[in-house]
């Protein structure tokens, strides 16, 4: 089946999600989910004033991007970008026409339920400045966070952080190791003018996390610990715990299929008591159920408990396998 045809199904099966975006004031999104719609590797997203292409496993012909020109301009008439990202790097290998290098070199604001986010379709980092399928976590936090304290880690371009902000915290922690996201996420709240509760903490996550939950800050044998700044130990309303699936400093080993646990664990430990951690993992062969016990388990380890729980899946657009989506949420309230 072409892509024209498998683009318009998709297109034709978000009709009530795209008229609903709409009047909730959200101009990003998915509209081609390729890998569960119908070409393994391919994304399609709408982003503020652009669409953006990106193709994980093929470099896309001229006659396919022709296609998905011709089903795209009916539906809004923006410039298309497209990012090749077929190599196993992940790096954009395409050039584009000047005009529309200058268009995706240059910084746009895009709208999710009415906050502003900045956006940039080519940068110096790899991924789009918005993770649009954590869209119902920057819900799920900004109708929890009035009055409350706001602990966003791997806090990438800051949007949890910023949607905490917008739903009334009295503080926001965002820490991350890259100045480059600290910098998006800091204008991102001067956007929304929210500023002044947002803090932008740039360090690695491991000492960061440990000092907030009161513990030594240890690293990995025979590594020689860098810098990092100093953290009191304090306890918040809201933890917000997204890794990625690995990385390694002389820190610690970020793991999500073998060591969930080395972050969650001084994670639930910075959460106060009746407050609520929002645990995040983005590994598809992580098992949602056994995933879960071990986080129940590792709250019982510390002498607490799990009082409830609740499960936020991606929206719609981010259609999945027999319900079951890669990236999982649930959100602890702990005693």
């Amino acid at each position: 089946m072409s892509i024209q045809t498998l683009l318009s199904a998709a297109l034709a099966k978000r009709q009530a999600f795209l008229h609903q975006a709409a009047m909730a004031q959200t101009d990003c999104f998915r509209v081609f989910h390729g890998t569960v719609e119908g070409v393994n590797g391919l994304n399609i997203d709408r982003y503020g004033h652009a669409w953006l292409v990106q193709s994980f496993h093929q470099t896309l012909t001229e006659d396919e991007l022709r296609e998905i020109d011709t089903v795209l301009s009916q539906t809004a008439a923006l410039p298309i970008i497209y990012n090749d990202r077929s190599l196993g790097h992940s790096r954009v290998l395409n050039a584009l026409s000047p005009e529309l290098q200058a268009f995706a070199d240059a910084e746009q604001v895009m709208l999710e339920n009415g906050i502003k986010f900045t956006s940039k379709l080519r940068h110096e980092g790899q991924d789009p400045l918005l993770f649009l399928d954590m869209r119902i976590g920057r819900e799920y936090v900004r109708a929890h966070s009035q009055d409350k304290t706001v602990l966003n880690l791997f806090s990438y371009t800051c949007g949890i952080g910023t949607a905490a902000a917008m739903g009334g915290a009295t503080r926001v922690m965002n820490v991350d190791f890259s100045s480059f996201a600290l910098a998006a996420g800091n204008t991102n709240a001067a956007l929304n003018q929210v500023a002044g509760v947002c803090e932008f903490v740039q360090s690695d996550a491991f000492p960061a996390l440990r000092q907030l939950a009161g513990l030594a800050v240890g690293g990995r044998r025979k590594q020689k610990l860098p810098h990092y700044p100093k953290l009191a130990a304090t306890q918040f309303d809201l933890v917000f715990l997204d890794p990625p699936r690995y990385a390694k400093s002389a820190f610690g080993i970020v793991d999500l299929i073998n060591d969930y646990q080395g972050l969650f664990k001084p994670a639930l430990l910075a959460t106060k008591v009746g407050g609520t951690i929002v645990a995040c993992n983005n590994v598809a062969k992580v098992d949602r159920q056994d995933w879960f016990a071990s986080l129940v388990r590792c709250v019982e380890k510390q002498g607490r408990r799990v009082t409830s729980h609740q499960w936020l899946d991606p929206h719609e657009d981010f259609p999945s396998f027999d319900d079951n989506h890669p990236l999982k949420i649930v959100a602890l309230t702990l005693h």
